[in-house]
């Protein structure tokens, strides 16, 4: 009898369920939920009053509703019995939080709460914590310690601690009211399992926490007293590392999902970072794109290296045995998507692809800084904003698509330089997500730029896909991971050559660098002073 794994992948707007074959990773069915209250940014019937700019909260009612509907829709597209399932493995955005109580219940579902936007949960990209993120920087460069440097030593307000500052100071009721504060995919992982404990990916990434150290305590003593003595005792619980099994399916849950009680379930991983088991790496000298509205740049090395400007490095968090390395760009799709929308809204986005095609590398006289969203590697500084150079009377919006484009590309070719220059070699680079299958024109751009080949994973799944052979590996249908990405990942084959514009765009390559020096690291309050008039 054929075993099969679920891997569910909830997104920033969605949570989407696969069935797969645990033999050989074959996809089964599968299913997308999308969240009944999307992400919550300005006004909802239950708050009254309009939410503070820069607010990205949920409710994680949704992500339940992933469950009971998605689940049971795939199982119903097939006939594989529930005897045949052997286990669920799950990814998340982060860090995306919520504060519960002693049991794990979330204050956004207590009538006394519900009112109050701090209860919810807080998205990765919920951004009012940002002044408390310039804060928290000046004390750890201050410090200087092991979690910091790690960490590339910067701090983003995307992380769980800017988060939970903020409603220990703005919400003070919430902040007393919540017995822990959890990463969303451990309180999910815990709804199923009972056994609520916190996976060391989101940790490390997202939460200053060292194996070695735990959470460092003196620091949060110094940003405040009060906050130093109480910070810890809601962040603590057991660890499970990538690859273990966090618990098993309870009675009743099996019951509302149609599933068999007791099979495993996988700790939970961060999204992007299931993204790489979803693409079959598991060994050094690769470099995976996790390519959508934002883009991560993950790879696994057998040594440590603390690199600045990076989003950190944390062992054991992808591939067990291995330091996994992150680092990212806050905007690529979403910032293809702006641009459309909002000054090319008689274009579709094939249309532009088409156009801009058309062009040669340096012909439209353009060059754009993608900081549209602040700024993650190699800058860390989310003061930032985006810059478009070159135009004339007659710059034509296919022109600014394709700088968009390339720009995103530099971008991308900084992370990759700041790796090497590290000393760790990249022999390959894989892209994985939506974007490398739908835009072929971004692709080839990106090989050009890197001047290397570009091989493209041809699922679009790959951390569903990643999810899932965890759950393969907690339920102990192979004994570690890379031995069930070996059975479960087809080979990469399709590969984006360097074309004869790649010899153009090393030379715009350095115009970029200057450009983005200017502003980054020369002049980055330009930007901060512009942002600040905004607001006024």
């Amino acid at each position: 009898m054929t075993n099969y794994v679920i891997g569910v992948d909830y997104g920033t707007e969605s949570g989407r369920v696969l069935l797969v074959d645990a033999v050989n990773g074959k996809l089964i069915a599968s299913a997308v939920i999308p969240y009944a209250h999307h992400v919550i940014t300005e006004v909802d019937e239950r708050i009254p009053y309009t939410l503070p700019s820069g607010t990205a909260i949920q409710d994680p009612q949704d992500y339940v509703d992933v469950l009971t509907q998605g689940i049971p829709q795939v199982l119903h597209k097939t006939t594989i019995t529930k005897s045949q399932i052997i286990g669920i493995g799950f990814d998340f955005t982060s860090s995306t939080i919520l504060p519960v109580d002693a049991c794990y219940e979330p204050l956004c579902f207590q009538s006394e709460f519900t009112e109050n936007h701090h209860a919810y949960v807080k998205l990765w990209k919920h951004q009012l914590s940002l002044p408390i993120k310039d804060e928290l920087y000046t004390i750890a460069q201050q410090q200087n310690a092991r979690w910091f440097r790690q960490l590339g030593s910067t701090i983003s307000e995307e992380w769980a601690i800017p988060k939970i500052i903020e409603t220990f100071r703005a919400a003070p009721e919430i902040y007393d009211a919540a017995a822990h504060f959890i990463e969303a995919g451990d309180w999910i992982v815990g709804q199923l399992t009972q056994n609520f404990t916190k996976n060391n990916c989101a940790l490390g990434f997202k939460t200053c926490w060292t194996e070695e150290d735990g959470f460092p305590s003196d620091y949060f003593s110094q940003v405040d007293a009060l906050l130093g003595q109480t910070i810890e005792q809601k962040l603590t619980a057991p660890v499970k590392k990538i690859g273990d099994c966090a618990g098993t399916l309870t009675a009743d849950w099996a019951t509302r999902l149609g599933l068999s009680e007791g099979i495993a379930v996988a700790t939970c991983i961060i999204d992007a970072h299931a993204g790489v088991i979803g693409a079959g790496v598991h060994e050094s000298g690769t470099l995976l794109m996790v390519m959508g509205t934002s883009t991560c740049h993950l790879m696994v090395h057998e040594e440590l290296h603390e690199i600045e400007g990076i989003s950190g490095v944390v062992k054991d968090s992808i591939i067990p045995g291995l330091y996994g390395y992150e680092a990212g760009q806050p905007a690529v799709g979403d910032l293809f998507a702006s641009f459309v929308q909002t000054f090319a809204p008689q274009n579709t986005h094939e249309q532009l692809e088409k156009r801009a095609a058309t062009l040669k590398a340096g012909e439209s006289g353009l060059m754009a800084l993608d900081w549209h969203n602040g700024t993650r590697s190699i800058l860390s500084n989310p003061n930032l904003s985006g810059t478009l150079i070159g135009l004339t009377l007659q710059t034509k919006p296919e022109e600014i698509y394709r700088a968009y484009l390339e720009a995103t590309a530099y971008s991308a070719r900084k992370i990759v330089d700041t790796y090497t220059q590290a000393g760790m070699k990249i022999d390959r680079i894989v892209a994985t997500g939506g974007l490398p299958q739908r835009n072929q024109l971004l692709m080839q751009i990106y090989a050009d730029v890197m001047n290397q080949p570009i091989i493209i994973s041809e699922s679009e799944y790959a951390p569903a896909i990643g999810a899932a052979i965890l759950a393969a590996v907690a339920a102990k249908q192979y004994p570690t991971v890379p031995d069930a990405i070996a059975k479960m990942v087809p080979p990469l084959e399709k590969v984006i050559e360097p074309s004869k514009d790649a010899a153009t765009y090393q030379q715009l390559y350095g115009l970029y660098t200057a450009l983005h020096d200017y502003f980054g690291y020369q002049n980055p309050d330009y930007m901060k002073t512009l942002k600040a008039l905004r607001s006024i």
